[in-house]
């Protein structure tokens, strides 16, 4: 079932969440974040990145994941210090985002994503996202079936 457009955490849920401390929430987000996307960057935009902090604010759960690029792979900072460029948006929206049911462009003019800080940082990372042919996020690969499925 598909959530409504305003769909928003209930608010003891975000409460809960904006009590966890931030950098334990980076290392697992930098952890998914390098499985789903480290072999669709390419070189250049790697280049691009490298020694840039990011981060992704999820506005109604009240987190935020801090990383950057360093090396090979997207590594999980510390909260605080000068963020190169911050992502916001609500969980439903990333989760559109993410599956390709909506378009960042019109999420960014419906005031529905905010981005602030290095604009040209941003649209490398837009870019990036859209010239990826498949969704992000399937959340049927997540079906019990299809984890215990042998993999060759």
């Amino acid at each position: 079932m598909k959530a409504p457009v305003n769909f928003r955490l209930p608010a003891p849920v975000a409460a809960l969440l904006g009590r966890l401390p931030p950098y334990p929430g980076s290392l697992l987000f930098v952890g998914a974040l390098n499985l789903v996307l480290l072999r669709h960057l390419p070189e250049d935009v790697r280049q691009q990145l490298d020694g840039r902090r990011l981060r992704i604010g999820v506005s109604d759960a009240g987190v935020a994941f801090d990383f950057m690029w360093q090396g090979s792979r997207f590594q999980a900072c510390q909260p605080g210090g000068v963020i190169d460029l911050l992502i916001a948006a609500s969980v439903h929206d990333f989760l559109v985002l993410a599956q390709r049911r909506e378009d960042p462009d019109t999420l960014f003019f419906s005031r529905r994503l905010q981005m602030e800080g290095n604009t040209e940082l941003g649209l490398l990372v837009k870019n990036t996202l859209d010239a990826i042919d498949a969704p992000l996020f399937d959340p049927a690969r997540l079906h019990p079936s299809r984890l215990f499925e042998r993999r060759p």
